[in-house]
This record gives C-alpha cells, sequence and structure tokens, in this order.
C-alpha cells in the first residue's frame, strides 16, 4: 500500500501541483514570520546588550507607593549620593545618568525620524566613555553646544561646527555641533537620534535640576557584579534607590524586546494561520476529486483484500508527502521571506541593527509539522469516506451523489450553527463593549462554519439568479451554470476559500470607514477651537508653549489640558488642569446634570467617572496631591465623555496652587481660538511665533482628521497586504477545482466538440464557471464581512456615541470586482487545457 500511494503521488503530479502550492505558501508565510522576528529580536538584543558594557551597577531612583491621600512619589538621586557610591568598596568610577526627548531637525527643518526614538543625553564630563567622540570633536559645553551620533550626523550630512535645529519639549534651540560620536544604543540603532549636552545643561533642559536619572556604577578589578551592588545597597538610604546589575539589565532589556516582537510575530501569525485554513478546502478538494476519479481503483485494491485502514492509510500517505513537500520548499521560501522582510523594512526607512538571519530549530520544526498537518488533517475526512465505499458500489459508482439523508443532516447541522452564530453574535451586540467580544467572537465563529456548511444548499439559488446574465452567453452560459451546481460540495469548498478571505476584508473595511467618519464627527461636533497645539511624538509640552501663543497676534482664548496626579478616597485619580475662564468657549460638550463650570474649587465630571465614583451635581471630594496638599472639589456638573475629552476637569490657577514649586506642568495640549478662525494665515502666524518647531504640530481640526484617515488607511493597507495571502491561496483552489474538472469531463468536453462547440464556446464555458464559483464565494464573503462590520460597531457605540454604520459601497463594490478577476485569472490555464483537449481522444478517455 505505501509502494501504491508514492505511485499515485508520482503519477498526478500536475493534479496535486496546485495542493503543494497552496500548503507551500501557508509554510512560507508562518516560517518567514519566525525567522523574521527571531532575526530582528536577536539584532536588536546583541545591541542593547553592547550598551551596558559600561555599566556594571546601576541605580535608578526608587518608587514609594500612593496610600490614603498621599500621592505616589519617586526620591531624587542626588549629587550627593553619587559622591557617597564613588566612595563605595568596589567602585572604580560612577555616572550621573540624565536622559529625556530631543526631537532634531535636518537641514531642511524637518523632523529626523519619527521623533519617537528621538533622545537627549549628557555627556560625563570631557570623556565619556560611553559615547567615543570620533576624530575633530570635543565635549559639549553650556546651553549652545551639543553632540549627535554618527548615524544621524550621516544620514542628515552634519558636522562638527555646523548649528542644528532641535528642542526639547516647545522652544526651538539652535546650538553648534562640537562632536558626532559612536554609540551602541538600542534607540540609535532602531533608527532614533541621540543628542548630548553637558550634565548641568542636560538637567536643566531635562527638569532635573541638582538630580539625576540613574547612576551608572563601574566595578575596580577584581570586584564582580554582585559584590559591588551588595556593597553599594548597604549605602544607599532606604526607599531612596533601587540596584540592578548591567547582567540583569541586559536581560531585561532582551526580555522586553521578545515581548515586544512577540506581538508583531503573534499577529503575522494569525494572517498565516488564515492563508493556511483557506489552503485546507485547497488540500480536501483536490483529495475529495483524486479519490472520486479513482474509485475503481480503490474498489480493486478492496477486491484484492486490502481493508479500509489500508485505504485511509494509504491516501493519508499521500498526503503526508505531498505535506513533506510543501513544507520543505516552504521552509526554503519563508528564509527567502524572512531576509526580504527585513530589506523591506530598510526600503521604507526603518533602521535594523547588523546581524545574520536567524534560523532555529523550533522554526524548521514549526514549518514542518504544520506543512504536514495540515496536509494530512485536511485529507483526513476524503480518505476515510474512500474507505467507506463498498468494492461492488465503487465499481458500479453508484456512490457518485450524496444520499437524502447525508444532505438532510448536513443542512440540518449547517442551520442549526449558523442559527446559533447568528442569535450569539446578535445577543452580544445589546452587551456592554468589553462584555461583548468573546461571545462576539464566539457567535463569528459558529455562523461562519454554519454558513461553510450551507454553502451547497446556497449555491444552488445564488447560482441561479445569474441565469439570466449567462444567458447571454447561449450554450456556453447554460452549461456553466449546470457545471457550477453539478457538485455543490465542490463548488462549496472552492467558493469557500475565497468567501473567508473576503469576509475578513470586508469586515475591517466597513469598521474602519465607520470608526473614521465617526471620529471625525466627534471632532467637529466636541472642539469649537479653531486649533489644537501638541509634540509630534505624544510628549507634554513646555508651560512657554501656551504663554508664546497667548501672546500670539489674533489669539483670542488659549487653555493647556494639564495632567496632573491625585488621591480620591483613597485610590489615584487623574484631573485634567484646563484655562476654566475660556474652556467653554472651546469645546462643545453635554452636560447632563448641573452646568458646566470650571473654576475655583468647582470641577466637571464625565458620566462614566461619576458613575464609578458614585458622583452627582453637588458632590464634594477631597483631592490629595504630591507634597501633601489637600483641595476640597465640588461637582458643579457632570458631562458625556467621548474619546477626546473623559475625567475631572479642573481649574489649573487651583492645580498650580497645590501642586509643589518643583512640580513641572505637564500640558498635553494647547487649544487655541483665533479672531479669524482657521486660516493658512493664521496657522502660519502660530508655527512662526513657535519658531517654526519641527516637534511640534499645529492642527485645524481638518489635520485632525487627516491624521485619522492616515491612520486608518495605513492599518486597511496592511490588513489587506496580510490578508492578500489567503486570497492568493483562494486562487490557486479555483485553479485547481476548474483543472481537475475539466480531467474529469475530459469525455463530455470531447462530445461538445463533436457535436459542434468550438474551441472559443469551450474557453468560455470554463471561464464562466469559474466566474460563476468565485462571484458566489465574493457575495457570502461581502454579506457576512457587512454583517460582522455591523456588529461589533455595534459594540463600538456603548463607548463612542458618535457612532455610525458607514457603507463604502464604493469598496464594497471593488471587492466583488476582485472576486470576479479572481475567476477569470484563475480559468485561464484551466480553460486553455480544455479547449486543446483532443476530442477523438477525449471521448475514448473514461
Amino acid at each position: 500500500m505505501f509502494r501504491t500511494a508514492l505511485r499515485n503521488v508520482l503519477s498526478h503530479k500536475a493534479r496535486l501541483l496546485m495542493t503543494v502550492l497552496a500548503v507551500m505558501l501557508g509554510v512560507a508565510f508562518v516560517s518567514g514570520t519566525l525567522v523574521f522576528t527571531n532575526s530582528i529580536s536577536d539584532a536588536f538584543q546583541k545591541s542593547s546588550a553592547k550598551g551596558f558594557d559600561h555599566v556594571d551597577v546601576a541605580i535608578e531612583a526608587g518608587y514609594r507607593p500612593g496610600e490614603g491621600d498621599r500621592v505616589a512619589e519617586q526620591p531624587k538621586l542626588t549629587p550627593e549620593l553619587l559622591n557617597k557610591v564613588e566612595r563605595a568598596p568596589g567602585t572604580e568610577s560612577a555616572t550621573g545618568v540624565v536622559s529625556g526627548f530631543t526631537a532634531l531637525a535636518d537641514k531642511d527643518g524637518k523632523l529626523i525620524g519619527g521623533g519617537f526614538q528621538s533622545q537627549g543625553g549628557n555627556y560625563w564630563g570631557t570623556n565619556d566613555p560611553r559615547y567615543p567622540i570620533k576624530n575633530g570633536g570635543r565635549a559639549p559645553r553650556g546651553e549652545n553646544e551639543t553632540a549627535i551620533d554618527s548615524a544621524t550626523a550621516k544620514r542628515a550630512g552634519y558636522e562638527v561646527g555646523d548649528t542644528i535645529r532641535l528642542s526639547v519639549d516647545g522652544p526651538v534651540l539652535t546650538p553648534t555641533i562640537t562632536a558626532i560620536f559612536t554609540t551602541d544604543d538600542g534607540n540609535v540603532a532602531a533608527g532614533g537620534s541621540l543628542a548630548l549636552f553637558d550634565t548641568a545643561t542636560a538637567q536643566r533642559l531635562f527638569h532635573r535640576d541638582g538630580e539625576y536619572d540613574a547612576i551608572n556604577v563601574t566595578a575596580a578589578a577584581g570586584t564582580s557584579q554582585a559584590e559591588l551592588q551588595s556593597a553599594i545597597e548597604k549605602i544607599l538610604p532606604e526607599d531612596t534607590a533601587r540596584t540592578t546589575t548591567g547582567r540583569q539589565l541586559a536581560d531585561d532589556q532582551a526580555a522586553q524586546i521578545a515581548a515586544e516582537m512577540s506581538g508583531m510575530k503573534n499577529a503575522l501569525l494569525v494572517f498565516a494561520g488564515i492563508a493556511l485554513f483557506v489552503g485546507t478546502f485547497t488540500i480536501a478538494n483536490t483529495f475529495t476529486m483524486l479519490v472520486a476519479q479513482r474509485t475503481r481503483e480503490l474498489a480493486l485494491l478492496r477486491a484484492v483484500g486490502a481493508s479500509r485502514r489500508q485505504v485511509t492509510r494509504s491516501v493519508l500517505t499521500e498526503a503526508f508527502v505531498v505535506g513533506a513537500v510543501a513544507a520543505v520548499t516552504g521552509l526554503a521560501a519563508g528564509v527567502g521571506i524572512g531576509a526580504a522582510m527585513r530589506s523591506l523594512m530598510a526600503m521604507l526607512g526603518a533602521t535594523v541593527p547588523d546581524g545574520p538571519l536567524v534560523i532555529s530549530g523550533g522554526t524548521v520544526v514549526s514549518a514542518l509539522l504544520v506543512g504536514v498537518l495540515i496536509t494530512v488533517l485536511a485529507a483526513w475526512l476524503p480518505g476515510r469516506r474512500a474507505a467507506k465505499i463498498p468494492p461492488v458500489a465503487a465499481m458500479s459508482s453508484v456512490h457518485a451523489k450524496a444520499t437524502a439523508k447525508s444532505l438532510v443532516v448536513r443542512n440540518s447541522t449547517g442551520a442549526l450553527l449558523a442559527g446559533a452564530g447568528t442569535a450569539t453574535v446578535l445577543y452580544a451586540t445589546t452587551m456592554d463593549g468589553s462584555d461583548g467580544q468573546a461571545p462576539m467572537g464566539v457567535g463569528a465563529v459558529l455562523l461562519i462554519i454554519g454558513v461553510f456548511v450551507l454553502t451547497p444548499l446556497l449555491s444552488r439559488p445564488l447560482v441561479a439568479a445569474a441565469a439570466p446574465v449567462l444567458r447571454v452567453f447561449g450554450v456556453s452560459g447554460k452549461l456553466a451554470r449546470q457545471n457550477s451546481v453539478r457538485n455543490p460540495r465542490r463548488t462549496a469548498a472552492t467558493a469557500s476559500a475565497l468567501m473567508i478571505g473576503l469576509t475578513l476584508i470586508t469586515g475591517m473595511t466597513v469598521m474602519a470607514g465607520s470608526l473614521q467618519t465617526s471620529i471625525d464627527k466627534m471632532a467637529a461636533d466636541a472642539i469649537k477651537a479653531d486649533y489644537v497645539v501638541s509634540m509630534a511624538n505624544g510628549n507634554f509640552l513646555s508651560p512657554d508653549v501656551e504663554k508664546t501663543l497667548a501672546a500670539t497676534e489674533g489669539v483670542t482664548a488659549v487653555s493647556p489640558l494639564r495632567n496632573a496626579e491625585s488621591r480620591v478616597d483613597g485610590e489615584t485619580e487623574y484631573l485634567t488642569g484646563v484655562n476654566g475662564a475660556v474652556f467653554g468657549d472651546l469645546v462643545d460638550l453635554t452636560v447632563d446634570d448641573g452646568a458646566f463650570e470650571v473654576g475655583g474649587a468647582d470641577v466637571v465630571v464625565d458620566a462614566d467617572t461619576a458613575a464609578r465614583r458614585g458622583w452627582e451635581s453637588g458632590s464634594q471630594v477631597t483631592a490629595g496631591f504630591r507634597g501633601g496638599e489637600r483641595q476640597r472639589l465640588t461637582v458643579a456638573g457632570v458631562y458625556r465623555g467621548n474619546e477626546l475629552f473623559r475625567g475631572v476637569l479642573v481649574d489649573n490657577r487651583t492645580l498650580g496652587e497645590r501642586l509643589p514649586a518643583s512640580a513641572d506642568p505637564a500640558d498635553m495640549t494647547v487649544m487655541v481660538k483665533t479672531s479669524g478662525g482657521a486660516s493658512a494665515a493664521a496657522k502660519d502666524r502660530l508655527e512662526r511665533a513657535l519658531g517654526e518647531n519641527p516637534a511640534i504640530r499645529v492642527q485645524d481640526r481638518e489635520d485632525v482628521s487627516a491624521d485619522i484617515a492616515r491612520m486608518f488607511t495605513l492599518m486597511l493597507n496592511m490588513l489587506y497586504g496580510l490578508l492578500a495571502m489567503a486570497v492568493i491561496v483562494a486562487v490557486l483552489g479555483v485553479v485547481n477545482t476548474l483543472a481537475m474538472s475539466v480531467f474529469e469531463r475530459s469525455q463530455e468536453i470531447g462530445m461538445l466538440r463533436a457535436i459542434g462547440l468550438d474551441r472559443r464556446g469551450i474557453k468560455r464555458m470554463v471561464r464562466l464557471e469559474s466566474l460563476v464559483i468565485s462571484l458566489f464565494g465574493g457575495v457570502l464573503g461581502i454579506g457576512l464581512g457587512v454583517f460582522f462590520g455591523w456588529a461589533v460597531g455595534e459594540l463600538l457605540a456603548t463607548r463612542m456615541p458618535t457612532y455610525e454604520l458607514v457603507l463604502p459601497w464604493a469598496r464594497l463594490a471593488v471587492f466583488l470586482l476582485l472576486a470576479a478577476t479572481v475567476g477569470i485569472l484563475a480559468a485561464l490555464w484551466p480553460a486553455r487545457r480544455a479547449a486543446k483537449l483532443n476530442m477523438l481522444t477525449a471521448i475514448k478517455s473514461e
């Protein structure tokens, strides 16, 4: 039986080719994802580990958690503590570390990189071993000098002596570059930038006057990291600081990088799994058709003594061979994909540290197991069916049609699954957003499975609906319609592969479009300000930004949104400080209880916070602040929160009176209203007032909407790209089904040719059949996708009052056109092959 299985594989190479390709693509996606993420993770881990070569023990500020009305605090690391550490036994040297965000502009004034990995720090003394200076430079001194990393200098074309524009939290600075240094900093290796200042300047810029973010200690010769850590811990004041060895820092950094890459890896593997799932339809269809074509051969094997188990084992052996070949070729292709993805990142501007491709044993085993298991499992049911056919029935082809009982069982099962799935999804839409997620997922899976089981039943009425159009093509159209429903199960399996991909694509498109419209509406309804000013990377703005904007010509109202931590009733509550005198002119929030009055001790609270805390208009609460200050607050009103505004809104003057003088205001954004409304001239005035700072964004409501649109467009394009693999696999399934169907109907095609149907008519028949099957899958997929998009939107609407369903009709039409294109392209080779059949040879075939 083993030799028989191998002979069958070799004799049906062409018919198994599409199955091999389908499995190979899925395996290549899996192995490529593993190679890519493992290689990137390994490169970043090795790069970040180099950054700790000069650190044996790191000292970081401790943490005192909040308790009662006392806000959590972080003790300071002072120069006095650094001096004590320098005198500790086993210490070679101690370095104070200061760091923070620093945005650099290129010579055209544009932000270097995305800003998220743009960092600044301090250069310790005149010879900092962490940052070796290249020839011709010196350490920066004073606020008018800086040093930048060599990668940034090369990218932007800077040299020693050039003036560079940079920003820390608002105002533009223009220091002179005194040095270009090399570094193993992980952020720089990832495409970020690093600017260094002398320690005093860095402390002032990053609001660390007289203190450090960390203290790095180097051990003397003969002292281990553990011994040095123990000696330092003995001299540290209690709860002031915590210590970590350099080795532990490197391990923690490696674990963090692995966790970050894990998210990307899991997301890519989900889409690889979708492609493999779609591929199972092609595999099952292929082996079902192969078994059907070899029923007499299998019956003869049974007649000469082969048992049912041996017949099943023979089919599974064929599947194992096919899976093994596909897995090996998929693994090889996956290595190439991993390398290509890494090169693609470089082409898109993302910098990745140098390092080899990592092909781990786990990757190889995963690829082989996935390829073989998927193929064998998909072929198990056709093999089992083949073994159940009695020899006499097989020889007489009595088994060709499914019994009425089996159809009733299938349709009943499908109806129950689809009904249960639909009911569960509808029930989930009545629940709160987070509570309804799990039922929604279960219902979606049940509904998709139910529709798949019912697809043979659905194929007849849906294909019949295309009959009027197919009549236009005469005999070819009529034959195409009949062929499409001749074997409903085969048609269903082929169409379902395309259905799944289009369901996901359509559902995501509907959700993204509806979300974008809803957020646009939210911004238009809630914001009356003409402009919103913020940092490009989401960091806090300097208080000087508000003062500068308030003094700008044409500005009539300014309010920063300031973040402040407090303790209320023993729990942490973040307050949002606003300019109470004008904030009502900058926003339009609906008040359900009380009045929108912010000033003095009066605050307003969003409805969710009020419900959670049990507050209402007139409620009085006590807030505790850092430094021990307390403030009695009165809830003047309860407003409807949204994604832009929520929480407790309090006047900034009240916050200023209660926060300690050493606390830095944390302005998240600044809202601005101008006398003439939003205009190009007004925006230009604001940007010039801020020094045309590349790190600061000045956006009107249209800019905010455009940002949202870009975000959703980027997300959708990424999803389309990832789901394209599933669509490609579905195309292979259509090609495979048509090619094998042509082989099955060789005699019939020969007879059609003999009675007058020309080659062009044969081609048209096959193409129309493919078109009908693809459109059938497309209609089902788009219908399910719209339903799921609506259902998920109902969950989102519980948290987003402005949410409304928006059907992107143009894109839906494109998706249907895509399904039709798939059908036409998939039919090219099978139609050509059918038309080239020799009619006499075809008539004589069995």
